[in-house]
This record gives C-alpha cells, sequence and structure tokens, in this order.
C-alpha cells in the first residue's frame, strides 16, 4: 500500500514513522510538507528537529513537498491518504485533494471555527461541504505523536462509515506497538476526541496547581462519568 501522510508536524511525521517502521507490513511511505526548504531540511537529516527531537527517520520514509493537486491525483484506490493538519488546515487540506481516488482519514481533533450564527463543524462536516465525493474517515484515539515514533504500545480508534477506509487505516497502522480499532461511529470518535480534550486540559491543570492524585483521580473519574452522559444523550436524538 502507497501511504501519503500531508503535513510534517509532529502527528504527520509519528505516524508516517510508524508506518514506515511496521515490521508486519510492507509500505511505500511518504510525508508531504508544505515548506519545501524545511522538507530538504528534514529530509538531509532524517530527523524532524522542530516536532519530533532525536527519533531518527527510517531511511525508506519518503519526504515530498510536491503540489498536493498532482499527488493527490497520483494516488489510486488501494492507496491511503492522511491529512495530518490542525482542524483549522482541514478545510484546505481537503478541498485541495478533493479529486483524490484513495482512503482519506484526518488526525485532527476538534471543531472547525463557525461564523455568525454557525455553529463549529466537525471533520465530517467540513468534508461534506469541500469535497464530498472523497471516501473518508477519522483517526484519533488518546495518543501522544513522541510515543507513537518511539514505538511505545498506543491503541487508535478507526472510523468511517466505508469499510474499505477502515480496512485500509488497519491495514496502514496496526503493528505490535500501534493498536488499530475499526468502527463506523464517526460522530462518536469526532465529539469524544474533542470533549476528552477538554478532560486532559483540565487534567493538566490540576497537576500544574499541585493538587494531589486524589483531585487528580476525582476530576478524571467525573469527567468520564460527564462524558458518558454526553454519549448517551447524543444516542436518544
Amino acid at each position: 500500500m502507497k501511504i501519503i501522510a500531508l503535513g510534517g508536524g509532529a502527528w504527520g511525521t509519528a505516524l508516517a514513522i510508524s508506518a514506515a517502521r511496521n515490521s508486519a507490513a510492507t509500505h511505500a511511505v511518504s510525508l508531504w510538507m508544505r515548506d519545501a526548504a524545511q522538507c530538504r531540511l528534514v529530509a538531509s537529516e532524517r530527523e524532524n528537529r522542530r516536532y519530533l527531537p532525536g527519533v531518527r527517520l527510517p531511511d525508506d520514509l519518503r519526504l515530498i513537498s510536491e503540489p498536493l493537486e498532482a499527488l493527490a491525483m497520483s494516488a489510486s484506490a488501494n492507496d491511503l491518504v492522511i491529512v495530518a493538519s490542525p482542524m483549522a488546515g482541514l478545510r484546505g487540506l481537503l478541498s485541495d485533494i478533493r479529486g483524490c481516488k484513495a482512503s482519506v482519514a484526518w488526525l485532527c481533533k476538534g471543531f472547525a471555527k463557525g461564523s455568525g450564527a454557525v455553529p463549529g463543524l466537525l471533520g465530517h462536516e467540513v468534508q461534506a461541504q469541500v469535497a464530498s465525493s472523497l471516501r473518508c474517515g477519522v483517526l484519533s484515539g488518546p495518543s501522544f505523536a513522541q510515543e507513537v515514533a518511539l514505538g511505545r504500545p498506543t491503541a487508535l480508534v478507526a472510523a468511517s462509515a466505508h469499510a474499505e477506509v477502515r480496512d485500509a487505516l488497519v491495514a496502514g497502522f496496526h503493528s505490535t506497538s500501534l493498536r488499530v480499532y475499526a468502527n463506523e461511529d464517526v460522530v462518536g470518535v469526532e465529539v469524544g476526541g474533542a470533549v476528552k480534550n477538554v478532560l486532559a486540559i483540565a487534567t493538566g491543570l490540576c497537576d500544574g496547581l499541585e493538587l494531589g492524585l486524589n483531585a487528580r483521580a476525582a476530576l478524571i473519574t467525573r469527567g468520564l462519568a460527564e462524558m458518558t452522559r454526553l454519549g448517551c444523550l447524543g444516542g436518544t436524538v
């Protein structure tokens, strides 16, 4: 399988490293970077010092910065494209690759900024507006890019309405250290990813204020209860 990760930040780099190192599969993995000069620097040093210092890139991981439109059109239906941008950049990147035949998945969590009375949009809602013909999904989960790049145990969720997208994500990233679980609940995964970040930030504040492990445990426990109630409410609407 040909895998193209769009975005040379921490997450895009980490997943590209993980896929290229996957000993259970033979993928041709490329990492696309918008900044051509930065792309050349990372390619020459075999390290993305800006985002993942100290983590060497696999020798067969290809670094590219060619125009996105041409890159998207070169991908086949059997390939996988990963959009590794912040939520604010999702609309532009999906628009650039809207003619892509490959399976596409984004990594960003949260809501895209709305305008006026229009509320913020989830990733699948942005995709429906700008690239409705793409076969898409989302790859998410409680994870840190640095640990994925270092090959530490991690679990992610691949959600899509399209079975071929889910299968491509599992085939592309499932390994001895990275477990990928597939389901069809795109909305649930996207909302869960956004809401759990609120809890993660609150937990970080709890640690920064040195409130102790009891307070941390209470915060996480009550936060999970609130997330469960939100999920049950969504299921009844």
